[in-house]
């Protein structure tokens, strides 16, 4: 079993005069009671089911598995909670480290995050000046929370 160390941040100003090639992620969470997020993704011609059990610290365990793409999409439509996450994904290399950005869209639309992943928990991360607050242990920013109370729901609330 894989283990996934990252930090996520909100990214505070624009930046899209960096961003090429974006690819296209659509995905859904499966129904799960045992602190673990089940994910369903499309990302371009790919689809992956995975698993990820709890955070402790900047780690969670993870297992990836593809999916044939019909399987997904059948999942994603029939047997997901909550809404869709979409978004599209940037990569930017900062200081020997790659950046995901990830442009959300739909329902979480204007929501803009970057995450990096590390090799170790106590690795050192150069920010970006683009990068503002940390969100790491912010469980409402996490994508599967945002399927399913959305930021458009956080706005309309306020």
């Amino acid at each position: 079993m894989a283990v996934e160390i990252e930090r996520r941040f909100l990214v505070r100003r624009d930046i899209r005069s960096l961003c090429r090639n974006g690819l296209s992620i659509v995905q859904g969470y499966l129904p799960s009671d045992d602190g673990r997020t089940v994910r369903v993704r499309v990302a371009g011609p790919d689809a992956t089911l995975t698993v990820k059990g709890p955070r402790r610290g900047l780690c969670r365990e993870e297992i990836e598995h593809p999916l044939p793409l019909d399987l997904a999409l059948g999942l994603l439509r029939h047997s997901c909670r909550g809404g869709l996450i979409e978004k599209t994904r940037y990569l930017i290399h900062h200081h020997g480290l790659c950046w995901e950005i990830d442009v959300f869209g739909g329902e979480n639309a204007g929501l803009v995050i970057a995450e990096v992943e590390l090799s170790h928990a106590d690795q050192v991360v150069p920010l970006p000046d683009w990068v503002g607050a940390e969100v790491t242990h912010r469980a409402a920013y996490s994508n599967s929370a945002l399927s399913r109370s959305p930021i458009r729901h956080w706005v309309s609330a306020a």
